[in-house]
């Protein structure tokens, strides 16, 4: 990072010259000398490049770095293919910070006008924001594009994500608006409470669901998102970027706004961020989306070039016209992305998912003959939800993690969240139902 490194002293001083002045004190002599901070900070000496590399190993081993992992729930473990560090990590990409002031860089427009371009591939939608912080964040967003002065109501269904649901229902907070949670029956959106609540509420703005839901189980995207507009609110859709590749897009499925996490995309699990919320939406709904817009146009002397072609925040509007007050985007996250699926390819990333689903399946099974039964009997993509004896799932993860393995997410003392991806073998997922199994059998002698 040669771009980072400090100056010298003498640059400093030379620095300090060029503008008059010939100590830091004198450039600091304004400053009235009661408020300074007179021998310097109370910090520990500094240490040499092989000090700090002993320290930094010894921190590193307090973590507990699983080899297999079966968890997910909205992080998840994929192949990474090396070319995406290889392209990311070079100097020109790699900032101390989002790209505040992006319309001075071509080379950064043209980096979101890509990233842009493969999310309205991936989704179908028309058009493309430059990313938001996260899934969750660009959920909330997407509630926000939907209010206006006649309808205001947000629904959110209960098989969503709760990281999501609670961040939605913050940002609805700070706004005032009313947030109805739609029940779940049996794993999935309860169609019918979603019908009854809507027809009931003149002022519902729009209806979040997530396809995969938060349980794994696959979602009627296309009647929900039915129910929705005839009571006259949009729907929004939450999306896995990797089951697109399979199931059907948010556009297939009549969805006015498309969001999502895009850690899937080439981002490693790094103990939960920074990922990117990406967000995508219909024609109609574009001059909404917030934070940044990048456009393709031609310069004066008719070359390609790449602007920011809409800006929806507080610092270019009228507050009260404003949007959103999302400042930046995630850009390094963004590239990650488009270099991922670039790498990938259309046919690449289509079979990561079906070894997604083809292994999640084949773990629900071997897990269901271990002695973990299905709670739902859904159709599903990658995760899915097992249920056995109360008690159980402390004394199943607790096996796993003996043996380096990480396990479902826990979501009560007998229910487990699994989730199988394309790193996952056969092994490991024969070896993960024998552990299974001997820790019920051990843990049904104790009770017995």
């Amino acid at each position: 990072m040669g771009c980072y490194i400090p100056g010298t002293e003498q640059e400093q001083l030379e620095m300090l010259k060029s503008i008059g002045f010939d100590s830091f004190d004198g450039l600091f002599s304004h400053i009235p000398q009661q408020v300074r901070l007179e021998g310097g900070l109370n910090l520990p000496e500094g240490l040499s490049e092989l000090e700090v590399i002993r320290k930094m190993a010894d921190a590193a081993e307090k973590n507990t770095v699983f080899r297999h992992i079966f968890r997910g729930a909205g992080a998840y473990n994929h192949y990474i293919p090396a070319i995406v560090g290889s392209v990311t990590g070079k100097e020109e990409f790699v900032t101390a910070y989002t790209p505040y002031q992006a319309e001075i860089s071509q080379g950064i427009l043209q980096s979101i006008f890509e990233y842009q371009t493969m999310i309205c591939e991936l989704t179908g939608m028309d058009a493309s924001n430059a990313s938001v912080y996260d899934g969750a964040t660009a959920a909330a967003e997407a509630a926000a594009m939907c209010r206006d002065r006649k309808r205001s109501t947000v629904y959110i269904s209960a098989a969503s994500h709760p990281d999501v649901i609670q961040v939605v229902k913050t940002y609805c907070f700070g706004s005032n608006t009313k947030v109805v949670v739609v029940p779940e029956a049996d794993g999935v959106t309860d169609a019918d409470a979603l019908a009854e609540l809507l027809a009931a509420d003149p002022q519902a703005a729009c209806f979040y669901m997530q396809q995969p839901n938060y349980y794994g189980c696959l979602e009627d995207a296309d009647n929900l998102g039915r129910i929705a507009h005839e009571a006259g609110a949009k729907f929004i859709m939450g999306c896995n970027p990797i089951s697109l590749a399979l199931l059907k897009t948010p556009a297939e499925c009549g969805a006015d706004i498309a969001v999502g996490d895009g850690q899937p995309l080439g981002m490693s699990l790094a103990f939960g961020g920074p990922y990117l919320g990406f967000m995508a939406a219909t024609a109609a709904m574009t001059r909404k989306l917030p934070g940044r817009i990048v456009g393709e146009t031609k310069d004066d002397q008719g070359n390609r070039a790449f602007v920011l072609t809409l800006q929806a925040r507080e610092q270019h509007i009228r507050r009260e016209k404003a949007s959103s007050n999302i400042c930046s985007n995630q850009a390094l996250c963004a590239l990650t992305a488009s270099v991922y699926m670039t790498a990938m390819g259309a046919d690449g990333m289509e079979e990561a998912a079906r070894q997604c689903m083809s292994k999640a399946h084949y773990l629900r099974d071997r897990l269901s003959a271990a002695g973990l039964a299905s709670k739902y009997e859904k159709p599903f993509f990658h995760e899915f939800v097992t249920t056995g004896p109360e008690g159980s799932a402390d004394a199943v993860l607790n096996a796993l993690e003996a043996r380096g393995i990480l396990g479902g997410l826990p979501l009560s003392d007998h229910e487990i969240l699994w989730c199988a991806t394309e790193m996952n073998t056969k092994e490991e997922m024969d070896q993960v139902a024998e552990i299974v199994s001997n820790a019920l059998s051990a843990e049904k002698k104790e009770v017995g």
